[in-house]
């Protein structure tokens, strides 16, 4: 009888050996507890005898696989997939939206806009000067033309759409029009009880023209203390109390044709002596007005109480010609003072 082979018998030892510690271990981990004991079916081993047959056993036949059928794995429709379809009897109805004819029209509404108040206000102030105060909120930043007795210059408004001016009056009974791009403005008046005081002579233009008024008060010369103009354009204060004259310039400067207005004032009911008030006015030849015409126009308060309105046009010379002066000494009436 053939042995078995060392390495089987130790497996089953250990197999059996196995089974029994499990066994043991179970029981022993569960004391007090409630234990279910199983018994395991143990297998016997082959008999040595059993094992030689399978060792020593005939090969089996080759088995032979014939008459084989060819199949495709993609999906076949259903026979009945492809018969016509049975539609319902009823025709096909087709319908048409009909809308009843409108007989009214509805009302427009009207499209809401922000409203915008132009408010301007006229106060007497010390010379017969009139300060302005503009205000338009929703025209921040936009420049507008004041309009007063023929006189007009343009200015701006600030980022709050206000601007506060002070204006030389030309009448007793001053009227003021603001006029915005827009066409739209505001308009303001006020009453002087000092303007019968006062002369008054205004130049102005469009654009860079160069031009300055220059008064010479009781025979002055240029660069004297009584040489009133842009460079030197005195006080208000010197009017008020009959000293003398001074000078305003009105228009932003930096407008770019814009209209500016250069207007002197002289206290002729206030002044304390007699003489005479020169007046001339100059053209300055810059790189602005070389070789070209620029339009003016004086307007001088006469002694009857009506204003005396002239109109200019000048030829520059060419740019060759620019830091040269031209002095136009009949455009202007000198003031004749006597005392009061």
């Amino acid at each position: 009888m053939a042995k078995l082979p060392k390495i089987k018998i130790i497996a089953l030892a250990v197999s059996t050996m196995g089974i029994a510690l499990a066994a043991g271990h179970f029981m022993t981990m569960n004391k007090g507890k409630r234990v279910v004991v199983v018994t395991p079916t143990i297998q016997q081993a082959p008999t040595i005898k059993e094992t030689l047959a399978s060792v020593t056993s005939e090969p089996t036949e080759e088995l032979q696989v014939t008459d084989i059928t060819m199949t495709s794995a993609l999906p076949v429709a259903p026979a009945t997939a492809f018969e016509a379809a049975v539609l319902p009897q009823a025709p096909v109805e087709q319908v048409a939206l009909q809308d009843a004819p409108v007989v009214t029209m509805p009302t427009e509404e009207p499209t809401p806009a922000f409203s915008c108040e132009y408010a301007l206000t006229a106060t007497p102030s010390a010379a017969a000067m009139v300060s302005l105060k503009l205000d338009a909120p929703c025209m921040p930043n936009e420049r507008f033309t004041i309009h007063h007795n023929g006189m007009m210059f343009t200015d701006a408004t600030n980022d709050e759409g206000s601007r506060e001016i002070m204006v030389p009056a030309l009448s007793q009974s001053p009227i003021f029009i603001v006029a915005f791009a827009n066409g739209e403005g505001a308009v303001a008046g006020t009453e002087l009880s000092s303007f019968e005081y006062y002369d008054r002579v205004v130049v102005q233009w469009k654009g860079e023209s160069g031009l300055r008024i220059h008064a010479l008060e009781y025979e002055s010369d240029y660069g004297d203390a009584g040489h009133v103009w842009a460079e030197s354009t005195h006080d208000v204060s010197d009017a008020a109390t009959g000293e003398g004259g001074f000078m305003t310039r009105l228009g932003a400067p930096d407008m770019g044709e814009g209209l500016t207005a250069e207007v002197y004032t002289f206290p002729s009911g206030l002044a304390p002596r007699a003489g005479e008030i020169l007046l001339q006015v100059e053209a300055e030849v810059n790189t602005g007005n070389c070789g070209r015409d620029i339009e003016a126009q004086s307007i001088q308060l006469s002694e009857d109480g009506t204003l005396k309105v002239q109109d200019l046009t000048l030829s520059i010379p060419e740019c060759t010609a620019v830091g040269d002066f031209l002095v136009l000494k009949n455009l202007l009436n000198d003031l004749k003072i006597a005392q009061n």
